[in-house]
């Protein structure tokens, strides 16, 4: 009897910790793609700093350090909240911070010759991270239901919300490992390329905030959701996953030239 309770103790916990960290798979696909569009320079930057580790391994990095209060301050960076019908510059700023201002801090340090090796290397796996979480357009939706966690729905039949179909659910039932979804993107041109990457930090939070948008539009509170909203949306959510890569290797690439 006591090895069954320990066993089900187990189970249990190892079903929430993957509950918990869906982001691994999702976070890793956008390093590794970004890998796939570093320059020279800024690839031999990358491995001095992060002392060989990838950019997928650094990925969720953001995410690991939410366990420790030490890092509680960096817990608005993952977002930003923007009214529909409004661009960021026209809402009034979180005194904590954003997902914007987040990025602009890394780069900064990062960039920051005085910076030490140590600083340098924390802001760039954070950056990494929040390259990420701008992609992902619950990142980038309404406050009042804190980007969709509000929103409770039916996955397969079991509960969910919107915000945790697009961090994982869509992902999870996909079932390829982050480098089998990272290389199965047709190969781009340099057009296609320059295409994606062109734009500012801002165009692309307007770009996810518009597509959250849509994504909002998609369901209605509880609903049944299965096969056919993947059918419907999984392309898109692959998109923003290679998007982000390829926009996160632009970000790098111009931090280390």
């Amino acid at each position: 009897m006591k090895n069954c309770i320990i066993l089900l103790f187990l189970v249990t916990n190892f079903t929430f910790a993957n509950d918990m960290y869906w982001s691994k798979t999702g976070h890793r696909v956008v390093g590794e793609v970004a890998e796939q569009h570093l320059s020279k320079k800024a690839k031999r930057a990358i491995e001095s700093l992060l002392d060989g580790e990838s950019l997928a391994a650094v990925a969720n990095f953001g995410d690991e350090i939410k366990s420790d209060r030490a890092y509680r301050k960096f817990s608005a960076w993952h977002y930003v909240n923007i009214p529909f019908g409004k661009t960021y510059a026209q809402i009034e700023k979180n005194e904590y911070g954003d997902l914007v201002q987040g990025v602009n801090t890394c780069l900064e340090i990062i960039k920051n010759e005085k910076s030490s090796k140590e600083d340098k290397a924390f802001y760039l796996k954070f950056l990494v991270h929040l390259i990420g979480d701008l992609h992902q357009p619950m990142h980038v939706g309404r406050g009042e239901d804190k980007g969709g966690n509000d929103i409770q729905l039916q996955w397969f039949g079991s509960g969910t919300n919107l915000h945790r179909v697009w961090d994982s659910n869509m992902i999870n039932e996909n079932g390829m490992s982050f480098t089998e979804l990272a290389t199965e993107y047709p190969e781009m041109s340099k057009e296609q390329i320059k295409f994606l990457q062109s734009g500012s930090l801002l165009d692309w939070v307007e770009e996810s905030h518009l597509l959250a948008e849509k994504v909002y539009a998609s369901v209605e509170p509880g609903e049944k959701l299965s096969y056919r909203y993947s059918y419907d949306w999984w392309d898109t959510a692959a998109d923003q996953l290679q998007k982000g890569g390829v926009r996160l290797a632009a970000v790098l690439n111009e931090a280390f030239k």
